[in-house]
């Protein structure tokens, strides 16, 4: 009867549970993906004007973080606040895809094989998480903050695919995407970890001590306890606050220090992070959450 099977041609089933695990991957990444598009959506005029004030564009060099955000919209229309973004979007979904998908994989990992758990495994996890998804990104994240430096009418690059080109010719092929990775590495596995660390332990914190106050069951699942979406929103931006504290600076930062000194680079740079850091982690969070609900995580 098998014999009969395989050569009428019929083809073979895929077991049921690779499967499941298949679709629950793609939903996992679909979830991730938006989490990290909605966040910085949310924050994408701060990061331009993080570029600018960092890397002391001439045009915007003697203006502070506010009077950035009026310039840019005179000298360059409103769309100039969102130059890079699209770049931003391409590099962000699978960054954001990859992290949260990394954490959760990385914390079973960590508790089922190396037999860690608790608060450690969150911020290891967490760390790991980060670093990965830097990794895999680098490329599109080097382009999007060259395309984001411009300003209107002296362009050096026409789009996200010349600037991918122009670097590839001129910066020593692959490796000129990879430049000032190690430095920004080791600068996010702190952020990463403490980020999914604190937001993690306080979704516990609040879900097993004030369940009827901070939770609510989950909507695809009314046997699981969520969180409430304000609850959520400030979970994520005491994450985002705490974790940008505690992280180190990057290379980036150091350089802008040794060139422009504390005053003139590295403080407007650091002040605006923490400004940009606190929306960007409660929209990631939050959205996260919701994304698992509507496509049945929980």
């Amino acid at each position: 009867m098998t014999t009969e099977a395989v050569s009428s041609g019929a083809r073979p089933q895929i077991p049921a549970p690779v499967q499941k695990d298949y679709y629950h991957f793609l939903r996992s990444f679909a979830a991730g993906g938006v989490a990290g598009c909605c966040a910085k959506s949310t924050i994408a005029p701060l990061d331009r004007v993080k570029i600018l004030l960092q890397a002391q564009n001439p045009h915007y060099k003697h203006l502070g973080v506010f009077a950035t955000l009026k310039a840019v919209p005179k000298k360059e229309g409103f769309l100039g606040l969102y130059k890079g973004n699209g770049a931003m979007m391409i590099r962000i979904f699978p960054y954001g895809a990859i992290q949260f998908m990394a954490f959760d994989h990385y914390k079973k990992f960590l508790n089922t094989q190396l037999g860690i758990s608790g608060h450690i495994h969150r911020l290891m996890a967490g760390s790991m998480a980060g670093m990965t998804a830097v990794i895999c990104t680098y490329p599109l994240d080097v382009i999007r903050a060259r395309l984001a430096f411009q300003v209107t009418g002296e362009h050096r690059y026409t789009g996200i695919r010349n600037a991918f080109q122009t670097i590839y010719l001129k910066e020593g092929g692959i490796t000129g995407f990879y430049r000032g990775l190690t430095p920004t590495i080791i600068g996010m596995a702190p952020y990463a970890g403490f980020s999914f660390f604190t937001f993690g332990t306080l979704k516990t914190l609040g879900l097993t001590h004030f369940p009827e106050l901070l939770g609510k069951p989950s909507l695809d699942n009314p046997d699981v306890l969520v969180l409430k979406t304000h609850v959520n929103l400030l979970c994520g931006g005491v994450a985002g606050a705490i974790a940008q504290t505690i992280s180190s600076l990057s290379k980036t930062l150091n350089y802008v220090y040794t060139q422009y000194g504390v005053k003139k680079g590295l403080y407007r740079g650091l002040s605006l992070n923490y400004i940009r850091c606190i929306p960007s982690q409660a929209v990631a969070f939050t959205t996260y959450e919701f994304m698992k609900q509507v496509l049945h995580l929980n």
